[in-house]
């Protein structure tokens, strides 16, 4: 029973790599939801044959506002 006893200080930094990890992992989802639906409205404007690339401007929006609310959800459950 006491080999399983840890340091303070060892036990601290665990903490805080767990939380490193989680943090950048928050961040990598992030990138992925608004490279989805980017690539998403790159598509469309290229099916829409469109002058201007409205659709990938409003989608990597909608991906930005979507990935906020995602991460702020995960942080205030967290």
């Amino acid at each position: 029973m006491a080999a399983n006893k840890r340091k303070p200080d060892e036990k601290e930094d665990l903490n805080g790599l767990s939380k490193y990890a989680y943090y950048s992992g928050l961040g990598f989802q992030m990138i992925a939801i608004i490279g989805v639906f980017t690539y998403l409205g790159f598509k469309l404007d290229e099916w829409m044959l469109s002058q201007r690339p409205i659709y990938t401007a409003v989608l990597s929006l909608l991906g930005v506002c979507i990935s906020l609310y995602s991460v702020i959800r995960s942080v205030n459950k967290k």
